[in-house]
């Protein structure tokens, strides 16, 4: 059995909330719309609107920005770089001379785990 609720801006048929009549009688047309982003920036993506009309809006988390466009892409090309000789460095297994009779300086393990 499924119980179908009224889709009118309330919960219960012969109660209808302060709130939402107030709103609704304010914002006329616009009850129950979410509102369009204006400008370059959107501030519209948490905004939400439940059933009653009650508009909530959460917290997002901004676009980064960077004073020039490819800031991060050649910070993160570099560290990459970085990264790949690091790990040709430690995992070179040219020990060829490192063995003698007084000393051995080869490597202690696999490489990197």
């Amino acid at each position: 059995m499924s119980v179908k609720q009224p889709m009118d801006g309330q919960y219960d048929r012969g109660i209808i909330p302060s709130e939402t009549a107030a709103r609704k009688e304010r914002e006329g047309e616009d009850f129950k719309e979410t509102p369009e982003a204006k400008g370059d920036m959107d501030t519209t993506a948490g905004y939400t609107v439940d059933q009653e009309g009650l508009a909530n809006n959460y917290a997002i988390e901004p676009e980064m920005y960077y004073e020039e466009p490819g800031d991060l892409r050649k910070k993160e090309e570099a560290l990459e770089a970085q990264r790949k000789q690091e790990l040709e460095e430690v995992n070179d297994t040219d020990e060829e001379g490192d063995l003698t009779k007084k000393k051995d300086d080869r490597g202690k393990g696999v490489g990197v785990i």
